[in-house]
């Protein structure tokens, strides 16, 4: 999405409040290097709801609808971001139906992991939430290489643990405690326990946590 258009570059240092909730939108962004946090009051507590990685865009909402921000956007790591004023943005959508088509599908995939969302919060119980997150990120992994996987193939997941408590909606040490279950079960590994340098957690099969998942309903709902 940022072909030609590095005039729109800015570089943004950590910790930099792009726009807060409840402001007027005047711009949209798109992240070309680094992370961008977005967080919102939920009650009397500050959540992060998403972390936008590069090649994604943000802010985008409050210039279609005209509405005020709904989160806040918060630069996690120094970052450099395309700065898009909105009436720019819209002669964009109207010039080039590639980019209009692109905002599509991400706004539905965004949907789709609202929805996910949701689901692992009803969950009843870390395990569950932290397994079934693991699941899903698994089965996304499975989707982006675009090529069929075999029964048993481990699954790469680049994610941190800090975003998992993120999408589950626990703390962090909670996190740990059923990733630490898991390991010890060999259901999932951290990457460095593979020897693979980052952060990342690897599921060697999916159906195995499906089937611990299964368990675990299965052991609320008759008891131990």
């Amino acid at each position: 999405m940022n072909d030609g258009l590095d005039r729109f570059a800015r570089d943004f240092p950590a910790g930099t409040v792009l726009f807060e909730e409840g402001q007027p939108g005047d711009f949209m962004y798109v992240v070309t290097t680094g992370e961008v946090e977005i967080r919102r009051m939920v009650g009397e507590n500050e959540r992060v709801l998403a972390i936008i990685p590069p090649g994604e865009f943000f802010g985008e909402m409050s210039i279609l609808n005209s509405r005020p921000r709904s989160a806040t956007a918060v630069v996690r790591i120094d970052s450099r971001l395309l700065v898009i004023e909105g009436k720019t943005f819209e002669a964009m959508l109207r010039a080039r139906p590639e980019i209009a088509l692109r905002i599509i599908k991400s706004l539905a995939l965004r949907l789709e992991s609202a929805n996910q969302q949701v689901e692992l919060l009803l969950l009843p119980t870390a395990n569950h939430r932290v397994v079934q997150c693991l699941r899903h990120l698994a089965e996304e992994q499975i989707l982006l290489a675009g090529t069929p996987v075999n029964i048993g193939t481990a699954i790469l997941v680049p994610k941190r643990v800090e975003d998992i408590a993120t999408r589950v909606g626990l703390p962090v040490h909670e996190v740990i405690e059923v990733v630490d279950r898991l390991r010890a079960a060999r259901l999932v590994l951290l990457a460095e326990d593979a020897g693979i340098d980052g952060h990342g957690f690897i599921v060697p099969e999916v159906g195995r946590l499906l089937e611990f998942l299964e368990f675990l309903t299965l052991k609320d709902r008759f008891g131990p």
